[in-house]
């Protein structure tokens, strides 16, 4: 699968087969992490892999949207200093997204489904994941093979993007465009 192909099918996917995901796959998406781009190749992140059913099943209580991380094979805390402190660089979340981004990309090419969580309990992330005080947590990934096998290959849903037409402007913005 090459990339384009990935980002095109690519979807999220909450639902996870009640299988662990081997290790090759889970290192190949750690991986992938490690590459992303970095401002100035800071590389301001660190990555806690959570297996433990009853630590997932915490971790999703962490957010409203979080659910699907109770059901998912791993999850993985992106960790940072906290990117809304007074005088935080803007490029953290900027690095963040890309390393998220590319573990999902990479997840999908090996068969394995995604989805990004958002922590809105700060402190409670911090007792179950125990990152230092002077690093923050806003997103976590599920990640598991698929509970419909069928969601890796089925044709994405008619009108479930904008044209670009709506979202692209040429030099300037241009209403209506």
């Amino acid at each position: 699968m090459n990339v384009r192909d990935a980002v095109q099918a690519k979807r999220a996917i909450r639902a996870f087969a009640p299988i662990p995901l081997r290790d090759d796959d889970l290192a190949a998406i750690l991986k992938a992490a490690r590459r992303a781009h970095s401002a100035k190749n800071f590389q301001r992140w660190g990555f806690v892999v959570v297996r433990d059913r009853e630590r997932l099943a915490d971790l999703s209580t962490l957010g409203p949207w979080c659910g699907h991380v109770a059901g998912a094979a791993v999850a993985v805390a992106l960790v940072t200093p906290d990117p809304h402190a007074e005088g935080a660089s803007l490029s953290i979340t900027w690095d963040l997204g890309g390393a998220a981004a590319q573990m999902m990309l990479v997840a999908w090419e090996l068969g394995v489904g995604s989805c990004p969580a958002t922590v809105y309990q700060q402190e409670r992330a911090r007792e179950l994941l125990g990152y230092p005080e002077d690093m923050h947590c806003d997103v976590m990934l599920s990640f598991g093979y698929p509970a419909d096998p069928d969601a890796l290959t089925r044709p994405n849903a008619v009108g479930g993007r904008r044209p670009l037409e709506e979202l692209v402007h040429y030099e300037t913005w241009k209403a209506g465009a």
